[in-house]
């Protein structure tokens, strides 16, 4: 695996159908929080949800051959459980399989929902 040193690198690096998917997580993100920084991270789309903000104050989302992966903290995960079960998931990620579209206004609120938690109002 190359090492990416821009989103677009990494996107541009996908099979079709997962760059598709993860434009629309992407998207998703940016509509819930338009200041959001763009990086890279653990090789990896990341996006920093208040300035500066570190692993513990970012989502990250990546791509693979039959899903693409979204990762909002465990805290998050919890608290949208009920929405989630059709999904596989695990501690801090859940996974949305490429035959399906990306629950895109799902994703805005668990993001909505992350920042309002990084700003002490939730």
């Amino acid at each position: 695996m190359p090492e990416y040193k821009s989103v677009e690198q990494y996107l541009n690096d996908q099979q079709e159908d997962a760059k598709n998917a993860l434009l629309e997580l992407k998207k998703a993100i940016l509509a819930a929080v338009p200041d959001a920084v763009e990086l890279i991270n653990y090789n990896i789309p990341a996006y920093a949800l208040v300035p500066n903000g570190k692993r513990d104050r970012q989502v990250m989302i990546a791509g693979f051959k039959h899903h693409v992966g979204f990762y909002p903290t465990p805290a998050v995960l919890e608290k949208f459980a009920d929405r989630l079960s059709g999904y596989k998931s695990a501690k801090g990620s859940v996974q949305f399989p490429l035959d399906r579209p990306v629950p895109s206004e799902l994703v805005s609120e668990m993001v909505r929902y992350r920042k309002a938690m990084l700003d002490g109002k939730e």
